[in-house]
């Protein structure tokens, strides 16, 4: 059992004991299995694997590690195995066993998700208690990876990112300070450049491995079909894209997201939004986008996290996606939320310090690097601001740089206040970063001051860059009208240039709010051409575009 769960109440969701009615009511989804000691149900890396409810018997679950494994939680009559992987899709984390022979009742991944989607009673007690069974195996860094790495690798901090920002359960193994780490590196025959090192499942040992390879190996990627067409394909896993998953699943849309790093877009690199509505004490942006994955694939929309949109085939109906890894998506409809990135500083040496120096979130993975030390953030929106306070809380001393000349276009007050009443914030607007210097890691910073043309320069060795956004529209490029800048015209915007764009708009009505220069294919979130920043407006309309989206397939 785990020491981190030891109030009773907690145990009572995270490892509940069904009622008699409650398992007739799941029996009739099931089937019904005999047992004998030291089966094997299932192993770490499987997909497709069922969900077991005990009848008599005992399961145990057991996570693989370098030393062994480890027995997470023994199931006794009336518990349930399983967690989040049940309702993702992805590969199993650990080892179902059986430790006493009985009955078990087996429900199948489809079988549960109907289940879950019928029986409100249980749908609450299965999703708590798979949930919280994920919030407890990350807590204790159990799971089916192991992450061999360095602080001083770059690489290293991008795999970790990686998955963390996916949620997923992991345990880290420091080779500076780890004092058996050149036995772990003879045993899987490591070399130095081989750094950083995944082992995943227990089997697979993944040398440097890019973000879509290890998705790829965890079961995030999804499968494509070719004789499949989707209702609609949501291109991107930012707010706006998450909340366009959750309603076309939930209205009996087939939805499949694409999300090329992991859900939450730039909020999800937040690390307390506050100014959300229905959370007074504030959520991290991690926490808001892992729930409403969850919440998407509960309904049933299909995510592909790891994979990238390469092009679209805009000239035929249905459209036609390319994936990074070749596979081919047929839809009748596209969201397209993208997103935006954060605007690189254009200073020397900037890409050779990204990921030993200079960070583009502020969690509290990167919080850990530099604890005590004197920091930079760039950037004067709310992500910055959120940045700023939240560091400030660990960190000796926080130099927040802003291009502009106040803060009160581009911040909210209650940022604002924080930051002029925190002494260990200090405000320079006007300025911005001239240099960097250092070795293997970033170590100075000299920035100017443009209204005074005073330069500074200090020993600081983090950076933190949320300046601006720079749209993710190359792959729409002479499919649908962008303004100047690249972000993408909808509804009203378009009327004044339709007739010149990219392709001629085939349609009697106008286009949609929403809607593109394409037909059926709509833009939300910071992708759009005159978006409001902010949490709750990419929401909305990520909302609204499914109801925009039923409109479209009605006149197919």
């Amino acid at each position: 059992m785990l020491p981190s769960l030891k109030a009773p109440d907690r145990q009572g969701d995270v490892f509940p004991v069904l009622t008699p009615p409650q398992i007739a009511r799941v029996r009739s989804y099931a089937n019904v299995r005999s047992v004998q000691t030291g089966e094997v149900l299932f192993e770490p890396g499987q997909l497709g694997v069922s969900c077991f409810v005990v009848l008599s018997g005992k399961l145990d679950i057991a996570m693989p590690g370098l030393s062994g494994e480890q027995v997470f939680v023994t199931y006794g009559p009336g518990q349930f195995s399983g967690e989040v992987v049940l309702i993702s899709g992805a590969r199993a984390l650990a080892r179902g066993r059986v430790a006493e022979p009985g009955e078990f009742l087996e429900l199948s991944a489809d079988a549960l998700r109907t289940l879950i989607a019928r029986d409100a009673e249980l749908s609450d007690i299965f999703m708590r208690a798979f949930l919280l069974r994920r919030v407890a195996l990350i807590s204790a860094g159990l799971g089916n990876v192991v992450v061999l790495g360095s602080q001083h690798s770059s690489n290293t901090l991008r795999l970790r990112e990686f998955l963390t920002r996916n949620g997923h359960p992991h345990s880290y193994v420091d080779l500076d300070s780890d004092k058996a780490s050149q036995e772990l590196l003879d045993r899987f025959d490591i070399k130095l450049e081989d750094i950083p090192v995944v082992i995943c499942s227990g089997t697979s040992v993944l040398r440097n491995p890019t973000n879509l390879r290890l998705a790829e190996c965890l079961g995030f990627t999804g499968r494509t079909d070719q004789y499949r067409v989707h209702d609609v394909a949501i291109v991107g896993g930012g707010p706006a894209g998450l909340a366009a998953a959750v309603y076309a699943a939930s209205e009996g849309l087939d939805a499949v997201v694409i999300e090329s790093e992991f859900p939450g877009g730039q909020a999800g690199a937040s690390s307390k939004i506050e100014n959300y509505m229905g959370f007074p004490t504030g959520i991290s942006g991690q926490e808001l986008a892992g729930r409403a994955v969850v919440q998407a694939e509960k309904f049933g929309a299909h995510m592909m996290v790891g994979q990238k949109v390469m092009k679209i085939r805009c000239d035929q109906r249905p459209y036609q996606l390319t994936l990074e890894d070749g596979g081919l998506i047929d839809t009748r409809s596209i969201v397209i939320a993208a997103g935006a990135q954060y605007n690189k500083p254009n200073v020397e040496n900037l890409e050779k310090f990204e990921g030993q120096g200079i960070y583009y979130a502020a969690t509290f993975m990167e919080a850990q690097l530099c604890t005590g030390e004197e920091i930079i953030v760039v950037g004067g929106g709310n992500s910055a601001g959120q940045a700023a306070a939240f560091l400030a809380e660990t960190v000796q001393k926080v130099y927040m740089l802003v291009r502009g000349k106040e803060l009160s276009e581009t911040m909210s007050r209650y940022l604002i206040q924080r930051i002029d009443e925190n002494p260990v914030i200090e405000l320079h607007l006007q300025t911005e970063i001239v240099a960097l210097e250092g070795g293997s890691h970033l170590e100075r910073v000299t920035w100017l001051n443009r209204a005074t043309g005073e330069q500074s320069t200090r020993s600081i060795r983090h950076v933190f860059v949320m300046a601006g956004a720079s749209p993710r529209t190359d792959w729409l490029r002479g499919c649908v009208a962008l303004d100047k800048q690249g972000f993408i015209l909808t509804g009203r915007d378009l009327d004044p240039i339709l007739d010149s764009a990219p392709l001629k708009w085939p349609l009697g009505r106008s286009p949609q709010m929403l809607e593109t220069s394409l037909p059926a294919v709509y833009a939300v979130g910071d992708i759009r051409s005159g978006n409001v920043k902010r949490v709750a407006s990419a929401v909305g309309e990520g909302s609204i575009s499914i109801h925009l989206v039923h409109r479209a397939l009605a006149e197919i």
